[in-house]
């Protein structure tokens, strides 16, 4: 016997559906009549179309979501049970800190817009944290079951607020990533879209270990550079990236073997836009101190640096964030100056490129005995000087006088050269004055000990 449901009560859904599946039968047949590959693509976009109308439909008619056996249009839901936000009956009812209730993922999604606000009482949340009403819950069941009211299966919730239909559409998008190429390419396109505007997409892959390798499996079977499909290793590297935007991801993603190495490929060999998205994805893997231990191991600052040694504008910010978040982990800063950094870095600067990302990755670096002599040899003094001169950002000048400060205090032959920039131009002073706190600090340890060496010559 055929299983009924909400549609069988409501005329216009049924009116609509059967419009929509007559829509397709009409698009298919048209695809399918056609000899190889002269469909039309106007066809294939209207099946789709057709099909996502199908879906939502489905999802709205299960929505109204419970039916009265007896046919009643009227479903009385007591108050309590239904979600102050959607005005719907509750499937995963949790609690918030200020104890009202509601539905889990309606209450998710306001949280993940940045509210932090009770939506119902507006008081200002103590935490985030979602307690499940196990009593609501169980209210909820046995007043459906006292009342012949039918659950469906569709709107059960994960979560993260993923359906039944959208996890079926991952599984199956899954799949096709170990079929033909064209399968993978339209795949790993839609995961792109599917991650990148669909939380919930995002939080699916934290469900199995399998899923990340899944996804990556048309990569990870390539033998060599020469066979990567680019618009696939974009599609699929760019997915990377949303993934490791959801907190919960990180780890997950960059302690999967193939990732890192994935990643690294896409830096030397990507299309720029895929070597871009791949220094992002390394970017917020990073957030995590255990993923900056694994991916400074990795080898990832040396195609790093040559990605920001060439330059290409669209990637320059990325790689820059990337390597200053790496770097905060000590061990990382003496790989990227054994990578070249600082002359690549200083080399930048001297153009007046990205000053002010660049600035903060060196004044970092400077803690590092070799990139101290790096910067001496290199003319770093006198670039860092005349920065301080012509910029009017302070951030920037505080971290050129710091940079200064170490060379300062590390080589007393870049001495000469400091004083005759004060004597001059009173660079020095003038930050000292007026500069950050930091600033003042960094640029009066400076005059200090010029002036303790100049008194010394004059003692001696």
């Amino acid at each position: 016997m055929a299983k009924t449901g909400v549609f069988d009560t409501h005329p216009a859904m049924v009116a609509r559906a059967k419009e929509l599946k007559k829509e397709l039968q009409r698009l298919v047949k048209s695809i399918v009549d056609e000899d190889g590959l002269l469909f039309s693509l106007g066809d294939v976009d209207g099946a789709k179309e057709v099909l996502s109308c199908l879906k939502q439909l489905k999802v709205e008619g299960s929505s109204l979501c419970l039916k009265l056996k007896d046919g009643s249009d009227s479903l009385g839901f007591p108050e309590e049970f239904c979600c102050p936000i959607s005005k719907k009956l509750m499937f995963d009812p949790v609690i918030v800190s200020t104890g009202q209730t509601y539905d889990r993922p309606f209450i998710q999604r306001w949280l993940k817009s940045g509210n932090r606000t009770c939506p119902k009482s507006q008081q200002v949340l103590s935490h985030t944290i979602l307690t499940p009403n196990h009593l609501i819950r169980d209210m909820i069941l046995q007043w459906c079951k006292n009342h012949g009211v039918e659950v469906p299966d569709t709107l059960q919730y994960s979560e993260e607020g993923v359906t039944e239909p959208d996890r079926h559409r991952f599984v199956y998008l899954l799949e096709k990533m170990s079929s033909s190429l064209l399968d993978q390419k339209e795949a790993a396109k839609e995961m792109r879209l599917l991650t990148k505007r669909t939380p919930s997409f995002r939080a699916l892959f934290g469900e199995s270990v399998d899923s990340i390798p899944q996804l990556l499996n048309p990569l990870s079977q390539i033998k060599s550079r020469n066979e990567v499909h680019p618009d696939l290793q974009e599609d699929l590297i760019t997915t990377v990236l949303n993934l490791s935007i959801h907190d919960n991801n990180k780890k997950l993603v960059a302690e999967t073997p193939m990732v890192i190495p994935l990643l690294l490929d896409a830096l030397r060999s990507g299309t720029v836009q895929t070597r871009s998205n791949a220094a992002a994805a390394l970017f917020t893997l990073s957030a995590l101190d255990s993923n900056k231990e694994l991916i400074g191991k990795s080898g990832a600052l040396k195609p790093l640096v040559d990605l920001l040694e060439d330059g290409h504008p669209l990637a320059m910010k990325d790689v820059a964030s990337a390597i200053f978040n790496l770097c905060i982990l000590h061990e990382n800063k003496m790989r990227a100056v054994r990578s070249g950094a600082v002359r690549v870095i200083l080399e930048k600067i001297k153009n007046r490129v990205h000053v002010d990302e660049l600035l903060a990755i060196l004044a970092m670096l400077s803690t590092n005995q070799m990139a101290i002599e790096e910067l001496g040899e290199l003319g770093g003094v006198q670039c860092l000087l005349s920065i301080i001169r012509e910029s009017s950002c302070a951030r920037n000048k505080e971290n050129c006088i710091a940079t200064l400060h170490t060379i300062c205090f590390s080589d007393r032959t870049k001495w000469r050269e400091m004083r005759e920039e004060e004597n001059t131009y009173g660079t020095i002073s003038q930050v000292a004055h007026n500069g950050t706190s930091r600033a003042k600090r960094k640029a009066s340890g400076i005059l200090e000990r010029l002036n303790r060496a100049v008194n010394l010559i004059h003692t001696a």
